[in-house]
């Protein structure tokens, strides 16, 4: 860190402290708008989350741009729907829960820590971690309040039944084809889509069973034991080299990427924050415990399969030099960790605690369920907008010609940007027209993926997807951004 990135930190610090002191909690716990506002801007307002010159992030696991600024336009005391569950602000929560429910967990750099020092002291601060957890609940109901909604156990349940609804579950996952799997093999960039999906597992798979280890505390008999097992397992019996996330590193490295904590925490993709905060979500909150169980037992069943058509797709792309032992080593131990946490956690957890707990563990089997097809799709849409980046660039001509015709009315907004300007990756809530006018950027819709906009050059920006620009003119980069809300019905 820099003598002047250290003297922000500290000014930030002491800025956390004054501010905080006059921070209105009762308001803040009424879930009152503008104080829940304020909380969350002076937790965002770190400079760990704030602008940067870069894509990746090199060996820092406490850098992590949120686009504080924007934050103040957002009112996160509102739930979300299923519909607006990959809309900017659900983006927005899920960076901020992700940093908050992280500062749980221990990261440090793999070298240099000296220079990164201030930044791990503040990650770590108290004023930090007191500010992320009065924001976690709201951000928590924000994101995931939806599954209440869509998510409806009825009927009389009894082990039996839980057991034979699993098992048909398992068979009808076992017996389909991963949707994102497909899109890396048909996408005419494999290679790049390959990464885009890895990147998508980084977040969880570098710190493997994270989560899982916040319910292993307490005293709750031997399902303790048992759920400890498979904790033991993912963290290879102690021996670093056969930790899962140790292979999941080999698998990045022999794959062209770097395995370092959050390197691409631009290109995260909501969806699949909301996997991985949906573990913590449900572990953090020990009354979701047995919610916790039921996501377990479907995931650990049902991972198996799609490993293997992972393993299968990697060698396909990167020929020889893939190392898939991660995922090898997946198809064989979580078909034993499937029977083993349903028979020696979930049927003695009924057994003792009666079938009172079967809607909980249903619950959280479908609200898993449920995030995961979202994300699917999430994947598979972005992959295919970035696919199309040139054809949707040629859209811009004809689209222009209805705006200018008067034919589509819509919102116009006009930027100036110098040299280096880089916007941090964001999602827009309906589809936009970007247009440049003079200048040049580079229009970025993943890592190592972008189209070069020129003057009088433009392309559409799909709604809930991720992108960035980077000015790489010499010259200011003018351009305008027409909000046309849906691109297909302005051209029809």
């Amino acid at each position: 860190m820099t003598k002047y990135q250290a003297s922000a930190a500290d000014a930030v610090l002491e800025g956390a402290r004054s501010a905080s002191n006059g921070l209105q909690l009762k308001k803040v716990f009424q879930r009152d708008p503008e104080a829940v506002k304020e909380c969350i801007q002076l937790y965002a307002d770190n400079p760990l989350f704030g602008a940067t010159e870069e894509w990746t992030t090199e060996d820092d696991p406490y850098r992590r741009a949120v686009r504080p600024h924007v934050l103040k336009y957002i009112d996160f005391t509102k739930t979300l729907a299923r519909r607006e569950a990959l809309n900017y602000s659900a983006l927005a929560a899920q960076r901020l829960l992700l940093n908050i429910y992280e500062s749980d967990l221990v990261f440090l750099p793999e070298k240099g820590f000296a220079s990164k020092r201030k930044d791990f002291e503040l990650f770590y601060s108290q004023e930090t971690k007191l500010l992320g957890e009065l924001a976690r609940p709201i951000l928590e109901d924000h994101v995931f309040s939806f599954l209440d909604k869509e998510v409806s156990v009825s009927g009389k349940w009894t082990p039996a039944i839980l057991k034979s609804y699993l098992d048909d579950l398992v068979r009808e996952a076992n017996q389909s084809e991963s949707r994102s799997v497909a899109a890396i093999l048909y996408s005419p960039d494999r290679e790049r889509t390959a990464s885009s999906f890895l990147i998508q597992l980084m977040m969880d798979f570098l710190s493997e069973a994270s989560a899982m280890i916040r319910n292993v505390g307490g005293r709750f008999g031997p399902i303790q034991s048992e759920l400890f097992k498979v904790i033991v397992d993912e963290y290879g019996y102690g021996v670093h080299d056969t930790k899962h996330s140790t292979l999941f590193e080999r698998t990045l490295e022999s794959c062209g990427l770097e395995a370092q904590t959050h390197a691409y925490f631009q290109f995260y993709l909501t969806s699949s924050m909301a996997l991985s905060n949906y573990f913590h979500y449900v572990s953090r909150d020990h009354s979701k415990f047995f919610r916790f169980l039921g996501a377990l037992a479907y995931t650990e069943a049902t991972f198996s399969h799609t490993c293997r058509q992972i393993s299968e797709a990697l060698r396909t792309v990167f020929g020889a030099k893939a190392d898939t032992r991660y995922f090898d080593e997946h198809v064989h131990i979580d078909l034993h960790h499937g029977r083993m946490v349903f028979d020696k956690i979930v049927v003695p957890a009924l057994e003792k605690h009666g079938d009172i707990i079967i809607e909980d563990i249903v619950r959280g089997i479908e609200e898993f369920r449920l995030l995961s097809e979202i994300a699917e799709s999430d994947f598979v849409e972005q992959s295919d907008w970035s696919d199309r980046g040139l054809e949707y660039k040629g859209l811009t001509e004809p689209l222009l010609e209805r705006i200018t015709s008067g034919a589509v009315k819509c919102r116009q907004g006009t930027y100036v940007e110098p040299l280096g300007e880089l916007s941090i990756t964001h999602v827009h809530d309906a589809d936009e027209l970007c247009l440049v006018e003079s200048g040049v950027m580079d229009f970025v819709t993943g890592h190592d993926r972008k189209v070069p906009l020129h003057p009088g050059e433009g392309t559409i920006l799909l709604h809930n997807r991720l992108h960035g620009a980077l000015i790489t003119s010499k010259e200011d980069c003018v351009y305008h951004i027409y909000s046309i809300d849906d691109y297909k019905a302005c051209l029809s």
